[in-house]
């Protein structure tokens, strides 16, 4: 499953990563207003594992402290800064895929990937 964290791009890019695998995205500050197709937040549970995915921009400036006091599911996925992050915060896991597309802010693209097992979750950095 892809769970896509925002500023998608256009829905050409959904139905390039649907072709991959099942696709769920939010929201970004750069998407268009009202797609139907991108949600303004994903909970999902897999096995004992509870999973959010939200773009970030709500919270102004998203760091794991300011996700960690809001949501409370145990791994908290989040987008807008661009900037790759894997990081424990007490119990929550608090994961930036960064960006996929395009090279921006002189980061490299990157994408994360989150394993899932009972009731352990673990996430790794690819780059591009």
């Amino acid at each position: 499953m892809i769970l896509h964290a925002g500023d998608v791009g256009g829905a050409g890019v959904l139905e390039a990563l649907a072709s991959i695998a099942p696709v769920e995205a939010v929201a970004g500050n750069t998407d268009e207003p009202g797609n139907r197709l991108l949600l303004p937040h994903i909970v999902r549970a897999f096995d004992n594992v509870t999973v959010r995915v939200v773009h970030g921009h709500e919270l102004g400036a998203p760091t794991p402290p300011k996700l960690t006091a809001r949501y409370r599911e145990d791994v908290l996925v989040y987008g807008h800064t661009h900037s790759p992050l894997i990081v424990r915060y007490g119990r929550q896991l608090v994961v930036n895929p960064g960006s996929a597309g395009p090279r921006r802010f002189r980061l490299q693209p990157s994408v994360a990937v989150l394993e899932i097992d009972g009731d352990q979750a673990e996430a790794r950095l690819i780059t591009l």
